[in-house]
């Protein structure tokens, strides 16, 4: 299941009026969630309340084939389900901006919607980018251009059909489960222009089906539904004679979760001149930021995803 917000109800945590809480956390959500690329293939594991910040997922170890037919009336023996446990810290994210001007606390004030805008857009790029890194760890990597290492990438090593094909050889071989029928890469704009090139790329627009469509999804291709994201991962100065390095995450479900604490939400925090005692002496500064109570991701499943690394057009 893919991660989502829908609760705009957010604990009051600042000198603003409930309403204007309610209305600030959801323009900050309406502008946080679009661009939670990473994010939205995660399995979701909820935080109880009042469990620390410490999550323990549990990774399912796949069966091996029964090829045993079943005895009339014998039901055979049951097989021991082997799982193992993956711990998970959550921490806290957040980031505020100073402002000397006065603020309407109980009416709409353009000052806090910009910074809210402005937030929002900051805030999902940095929950987002906890996630990619968390990612860039799987140990499956394919190389463009037949290279054996990232030092030995360059420029012209782009991203082929040919790679995307071994990666999704590789995720089945390793029995991975897909979405829908698909696996998902996730893709930076340079490298998504180069593989546009190749002839049998299908765009968004030429779906039968529009619906469900993936947030950033551009097209797809030898079964890969393309996302793309301007905050894909790049190894800057990481390849041959100082090359910057391209990162494609192919995956499959369940390859990764993410969690957060049960009814935790970005939200708004708005702190008005004269709250900060003697930080303030002369009730001048007021200030506005957002905050993560508890957010946190985990490879489970490291076989189920892939990384492709390539060089890209400038």
């Amino acid at each position: 299941m893919a991660y989502t917000n829908t609760d705009t109800n957010m604990t009051t945590s600042s000198a603003l009026s409930a309403g204007m809480q309610t209305y600030y956390n959801r323009e900050l959500l309406r502008t946080f969630e679009p661009n939670l690329v990473h994010l939205q293939f995660g399995d979701e594991h909820r935080m109880p309340p009042h469990s620390g910040l410490v999550m323990n997922m549990r990774k399912l170890i796949p069966l091996e084939t029964n090829t045993k037919a079943l005895s009339e009336g014998d039901p055979g023996e049951s097989v021991m389900l082997a799982e193992t446990e993956v711990t998970v810290q959550l921490q806290q994210y957040g980031e505020y901006a100073r402002c000397t001007d006065k603020l309407d606390l109980t009416h709409l004030d353009m000052d806090i919607m910009r910074r809210t805008k402005l937030f929002g857009d900051a805030g999902a790029r940095s929950i987002d980018a906890v996630v990619r890194e968390e990612l860039a760890k799987c140990a499956n990597v394919i190389y463009a251009g037949g290279k054996a290492s990232r030092a030995e990438l360059t420029a012209a090593d782009k991203l082929t059909s040919s790679e995307l094909r071994k990666a999704v050889k590789t995720l089945k071989k390793n029995h991975a489960q897909t979405f829908g029928g698909y696996f998902v890469a996730i893709i930076g704009p340079d490298t998504m222009y180069d593989l546009q090139e190749d002839e049998a790329f299908v765009k968004v627009s030429q779906y039968q089906d529009k619906e469900n469509i993936y947030t950033g999804e551009v097209g797809r291709l030898f079964g890969v539904r393309l996302v793309e994201t301007t905050e894909a991962k790049i190894f800057e100065g990481a390849g041959a004679s100082g090359a910057d390095v391209a990162s494609v995450i192919v995956l499959g479900q369940y390859a990764y979760g993410v969690t957060s604490l049960k009814g935790a939400k970005p939200r708004v925090i708005v702190k008005p001149a004269g709250s900060a005692g003697t930080a303030d002496p002369l009730d001048q500064i007021s200030t506005v930021g957002w905050k993560m109570d508890g957010f946190g991701a985990k490879l489970l499943q490291p076989e189920y995803a892939v990384r492709i690394e390539c060089g890209f057009s400038a």
